[in-house]
């Protein structure tokens, strides 16, 4: 028997390996299952060809959603295909010159939702347009223009108006007919039939590209673009299931919502309510009333306009007393921003869609800018009226020419006020009982520390220490660090409570000793060697 005792194991492959084909990975990847004639339809190849032809676009990325990459090829081959057909339009002028063929990229992954205009990722290869398959928020881009193909879907439409028609039996409600959008090319022919039935006040929505509309990318009825406050008086039929986002603003706004499924064998449409949802979001945004640091998350860097919202969220925050850090993210989940334990909430800032996260699975609430406001203000001016927006340009319209400081509870800007009007400094920090005390509302106590970035002048001998604002002082062991005039609560969190604070954390500079530098630190000499058998330093036998 040959002894392989002493033979190392084999760890990867022969080279050899590397050429062949492995059939069970093989049979993994996915191919379409729609035929050359489903994919020209559906993809709708001749208006994509059409339209890039006539923005004279060379370089083209094709973006899909996860549940469509196996047509990426199909749709690569015929768009390819319809190019090379299309003819760009004539120009008049005499010059000729050679015709550049068009590159077309698949981008293989977002970086954010699938909902969105993956810029980023169109940027990697210097497109010049996106071609963005499946559902969309139609959110704005920043930068790139887009071709949305919504990438139809079939739907069984006479199940559907037998399913309107035993929901609805009075002809004459008022009822607005809305779809998904991979459904919404469905609608015109749905209304005429029900029409035809008898019923007189239907109103077939069309798609927009207006996430700040009363209907989000949908027209409204004449009534409601005259005065936004009668959509209450409409009744709502949806065909699909619409995304929790656009459920809660719906819910908030119309009458009663019926949802036809599509995702299911269903007859009926069912009555769906969000008050639960609601009630919830509410719960959630009160409980953090008195968190005194704020993380914001930029989960997007497509949507225009998102770099104003996170500046207003950041004033937000700070006319409010609190402290605001800021990360961008790609996907979010619970292990990325579980890394962060000083946070007490979380605000993404992204798409109207994507804005809605359930906090259930996270360490900390996570809330959208609407909710945001609603947090800061203080407990006697925090009135909801039960309606929910997820889109940040809407918030940036109605705070519009107010001041932020006006929203917001005044107890942090006693101080200041104190300041302006000339009273005494040092009295908001000698005397705390002047300043309201707050309380959290779900445990009731008190909550001392809610609001850490207030303005603190010390003066000592009659001097204002304020202008060392910017500077690096020297502090004692044991001080919180500061920037100026204001403590860093990030800094004081990572002093008080993290238990581990980084290589050399308990090496210590003692200023006052003349020798310099204490022995509390002494360095000793570690193992040494490979991991198949350290050396200690102290026996020099192998561990």
């Amino acid at each position: 028997m040959t002894d392989t005792s002493g033979v190392p194991p084999v760890l990867s492959t022969p080279a050899t390996h590397i050429l062949e084909e492995d059939a069970h990975f093989t049979a993994m990847i996915p191919h379409s299952i729609c035929s050359q004639e489903e994919i020209h339809v559906r993809y709708e190849i001749d208006r994509t060809a059409a339209e890039i032809k006539r923005g004279g676009w060379k370089r083209i990325a094709l973006q899909f959603p996860d549940n469509a990459l196996s047509d990426a090829p199909a749709v690569f081959e015929r768009l390819s295909q319809q190019l090379a057909v299309v003819q760009k339009p004539m120009r008049n002028d005499k010059t000729t010159s050679m015709q550049i063929p068009e590159k077309i990229f698949i981008l293989a992954d977002t970086s954010y939702g699938a909902c969105c205009v993956d810029e980023i990722a169109a940027e990697h290869v210097d497109a010049d347009v996106v071609v963005h398959y499946g559902r969309a928020c139609l959110s704005p881009t920043a930068r790139l223009p887009v071709i949305h193909v919504f990438t139809r879907q079939p739907l069984e439409v006479d199940l559907v108006i037998e399913s309107f028609k035993s929901t609805y039996s009075d002809h004459n409600q008022a009822i607005v007919l809305m779809a998904d959008v991979t459904y919404a090319s469905h609608l015109p022919h749905i209304s005429t039939a029900l029409k035809n039935e008898g019923y007189r006040a239907i109103f077939a929505t069309e798609i927009v590209h207006d996430p700040s509309s009363p209907l989000p990318n949908r027209t409204v009825p004449e009534t409601v673009q005259q005065n936004p406050a009668t959509l209450s008086q409409w009744r709502l039929f949806h065909i699909s299931d619409p995304p929790d986002a656009l459920l809660l603003t719906l819910s908030s706004r119309v009458s009663s919502i019926h949802i036809f499924p599509t995702t299911a064998a269903a007859v009926t449409a069912a009555n769906v309510t969000a008050a639960v949802a609601l009630r919830r979001r509410y719960a959630l945004l009160t409980s953090v009333t008195t968190v005194p640091i704020f993380g914001i998350l930029i989960n997007t860097l497509s949507v225009k306009n998102y770099l104003h919202i996170v500046e207003h969220v950041k004033s937000c925050i700070s006319a409010a007393g609190k402290k605001s850090y800021t990360f961008v993210v790609g996907k979010v989940n619970a292990a990325k921003i579980a890394n962060f334990s000083e946070i007490g909430a979380w605000v993404v800032v992204g798409c109207w869609e994507s804005s809605l996260i359930d906090s259930r699975d996270f360490w900390k609430p996570i809330l959208t800018p609407f909710e945001l406001e609603l947090a800061l203000a203080g407990d006697d001016k925090r009135i909801w009226s039960g309606e929910w927006s997820s889109d940040f340009e809407t918030v940036l319209r109605d705070t519009e020419g107010r001041p932020i400081t006006q929203r917001f509870s005044q107890a942090s800007l006693i101080e200041k006020d104190s300041l302006a009007n000339g009273g005494d400094i040092g009295e908001a920090d000698s005397e705390p009982e002047s300043v309201p005390p707050e309380f959290d509302l779900r445990t009731g106590r008190y909550v001392s520390r809610s609001r850490p970035t207030q303005v603190r002048l010390n003066i000592e001998g009659g001097e204002n220490q304020s202008s060392h604002h910017g500077q690096l002082i020297r502090r004692s062991q044991g001080d919180i660090a500061r920037i100026g005039d204001h403590a860093s609560p990030g800094a004081e969190f990572l002093q008080s409570s993290r238990t581990w604070k980084g290589l050399g954390s308990d090496f210590r500079i003692e200023y006052d000793n003349p020798e310099g530098i204490s022995s509390s630190a002494p360095l000793e000499e570690g193992r040494s060697g490979t991991a198949r058998g350290y050396l200690s330093a102290q026996s020099r036998t192998r561990t």
